[in-house]
């Protein structure tokens, strides 16, 4: 098999949707946008998990995926999720995203229903076979209940449409095994800011960023001196902002990284129920952060 199209290098943004007054503030969202790409960022992620898509209803799914494709015009890759636990409801978005424009979907395993790993290959075989787009599997057990196998890695990674995995294990161990078994075949992400630099340092070709929310030249940065081979100078980098990604995990994503983008101005730090702003004494510990790093 031909080597696979890779999708973008270096670090894309897992993007949060802001809401205003229980709405998605798209004006927001076009300002975000712009930053991030005049920021250096390398790909736009849309409704992944930082994105909160548990709580957008279809309509609204779809039209932050179109505005999204739109605004950014090809100036860097956007990738969809798409992922569900409802296969033809996976199917369908995902035939949409193509249609809209996007470059790839990231497609995260089933969860709450859980599958075995027969089903789960199945699962992601049948999305794949749906439309001829470029897949990004996404692994992220802590959340899902649901762990991509060694064996369900190799036998998915022998598909053209699927392309890489988002790694958000967190277990440095079994990505090697995937990365050593799968080869050509399947790029991996980094899924954990914390990890960039060791999990590029081994060949992953780089992240998708909860980070770069806030800091997206700074993660391009510590992604692309991974690129070039400057593996020293991007542990700097790793261990430099560590305290900060750090709190932007001290409360379930995506509270703390809204509470930072409200601080800088982006947009109102709403979320939507279930998930609820973070007390002061949260707020203010995160704002130290933010000031070390200069982000305020």
């Amino acid at each position: 098999m031909a080597q696979k199209k890779t999708v973008f290098t270096g670090a894309g943004v897992a993007l949060i949707t802001p809401f205003l007054n229980g709405n998605v503030d798209y004006k927001s969202l076009e300002t975000i946008l712009e930053q991030q790409i005049a920021g250096g960022t390398d790909a736009i992620i849309v409704c992944g998990t930082t994105a909160e898509p548990a709580t957008l209803t279809d309509q609204e799914h779809k039209d932050i995926i179109s505005f999204c494709v739109e605004k950014v015009n090809h100036r860097v890759p956007v990738v969809a999720g798409t992922g569900s636990n409802h296969t033809d409801y996976a199917v369908e978005l995902t035939r949409f995203a193509k249609d809209a424009g996007a470059d790839a979907v990231l497609l995260v395993t089933p969860y709450y229903n859980k599958a075995s790993q027969k089903s789960l290959v199945r699962h992601f075989e049948t999305i794949a076979d749906a439309a001829d787009i470029p897949n990004i599997l996404y692994n992220v057990p802590s959340r899902t209940g649901l762990n991509i196998s060694l064996g369900a890695y190799k036998e998915l990674a022998k598909h053209p449409n699927i392309v890489a995995a988002k790694e958000a294990s967190g277990n440095l161990s079994s990505i090697l095994q995937v990365m050593e078994a799968c080869g050509d075949d399947l790029a991996i992400y980094s899924g954990n800011d914390d990890q960039i630099v060791p999990l590029m340092a081994m060949g992953a070709i780089g992240v998708i960023s909860v980070l770069s929310n806030v800091m997206p030249r700074e993660t391009h940065e510590m992604a692309q001196l991974c690129l070039d081979g400057k593996i020293q100078e991007a542990a700097k980098l790793q261990l430099k902002y560590l305290p900060l990604i750090n709190g932007l995990f001290m409360q379930v994503n995506p509270i703390p990284v809204k509470a930072a983008m409200a601080k800088m101005g982006f947009c109102s730090g709403e979320m939507r129920m279930p998930l609820c702003e973070m007390d002061e004494e949260d707020n203010e510990k995160l704002y130290a952060l933010m000031r070390d790093a200069k982000l305020i």
